[in-house]
């Protein structure tokens, strides 16, 4: 710790902090392995908020590189520094969401812990939310030229892509609803929090997106930085978990998020079971009923893998625990086509037609599935007590 902390000029912690009394601005910093620029941020945060009653939270998510350590240490000296540590739950929504909630204030701003987010435009940003009486204000890269900074094109237009996609649910024409960077009033946060998905990486599309009534908002633009320390978190899962999160918006969250993502990987194992089936008669004459077990078989696993990667993340299994659930899930889902065959079968007899009856029994089979393997495959993480 003292090694990580001498990168700060001891002379000027006591007097760094904000002025007394509750803050009026929090900022919520979610972070996953980013050690080496939280104190760097912190310095930049109270000099850009000089004079501004304010906190940071951040949100650590169960850190390997020490970040949470780190951040408890520099609390002991600045106690407008605070951190809350999860343990056994993933989601920079679902952080964010958890650290606004846990301050006082009645402003509350989102920003990245990679020193990518411009800080010196932060009270701009509360003088317009607080003066023109706004529910959100977001910092923007599409106001001014070269607001992505130095991402590539092929980022450019992923980028692009994702405002393009936020148009079917967030309602609201803002510039850059991929933003990770705003401010939003509580009264609104308050208002919008429990439509609130919590799955995916773009909390203010999740928070625009469940607006019961039209935003009024403002945008401040800024340049985006390169980051300096670390990785980015960007990867596959979190692109599929957008798509989820805008599907779940389209559809008006009827079902369970997660219950969205265990019938897309289901879909997804259906075409590879019709690969696998058409490949083995074609290719290699092999009796239906064996082609159909082996297609079966390398759907089912499949579908774990993919299950236990992406749809079941925050309890993802490893080691030997695979193994065995592996074998839990095969059972479960032999189950659920044994109920789904006699659904069909008896519907097929009351004269249900054939495709009815066949997609009733999917259906169901769908619906076992994901409640058992919800309890035994991957039973949800419980806190010791």
């Amino acid at each position: 710790m003292k090694r990580a902390l001498a990168k700060f000029h001891p002379e000027t912690l006591a007097d760094a902090g904000p002025t007394s009394g509750p803050p009026e601005l929090a900022v919520v910093v979610p972070t996953l392995n980013e050690r080496d620029n939280v104190g760097p941020l912190i310095e930049r945060l109270e000099s850009a908020l000089e004079g501004i009653r304010w906190e940071a939270i951040f949100v650590d998510d169960d850190s390997r590189d020490g970040t949470a350590d780190l951040l408890r240490e520099i609390g002991r000296i600045k106690p407008h520094v605070r951190v809350l540590q999860g343990i056994g739950r993933r989601g920079l929504t679902s952080a964010c969401i958890e650290g606004m909630m846990a301050s006082v204030a009645p402003y509350l701003g989102v920003i990245d812990a990679d020193l990518q987010h411009d800080e010196t435009i932060l009270p701009q940003m509360l003088r317009r939310i607080r003066e023109d009486e706004l529910d959100l204000v977001v910092a923007s890269r599409n106001l001014e030229a070269r607001g992505m900074g130095e991402f590539s094109n092929a980022r450019v237009q992923l980028s692009e892509a994702g405002r393009r996609l936020s148009r079917f649910v967030a309602r609201t024409d803002l510039s850059d609803p991929m933003s990770g960077y705003f401010l939003v009033d509580r009264r609104f946060l308050d208002a919008a929090v429990r439509q609130m998905s919590g799955v995916s990486f773009k909390v203010l599309v999740d928070l625009v997106a469940s607006s019961r009534r039209p935003v009024r908002f403002a945008e401040v633009p800024y340049r985006f930085r390169a980051r300096l320390h670390g990785e980015s978190k960007l990867d596959p899962n979190t692109l599929a978990e957008y798509l989820v999160l805008i599907v779940h918006k389209v559809i008006g969250g009827v079902v369970p998020v997660r219950f969205v993502l265990f019938s897309i990987v289901g879909s997804v194992g259906l075409l590879l079971h019709l690969v696998v089936l058409g490949t083995a008669i074609d290719l290699y004459d092999m009796p239906f009923s064996q082609a159909h077990l082996a297609a079966t078989t390398v759907a089912a696993l499949s579908n774990f893998a993919m299950n236990n990667e992406f749809t079941y993340r925050d309890r993802k299994l490893r080691g030997a625990a695979i193994i065995a659930g592996g074998a839990t899930f095969l059972a479960v889902c032999a189950a659920g086509g044994v109920a789904s065959l006699s659904l069909a079968l008896w519907l097929k007899a009351q004269g249900v037609i054939w495709w009815a009856a066949g997609a009733a029994g999917t259906v169901i089979a769908a619906v076992w599935n994901f409640a058992v393997a919800s309890v035994f495959t991957w039973p949800e993480k419980r806190s010791r007590a």
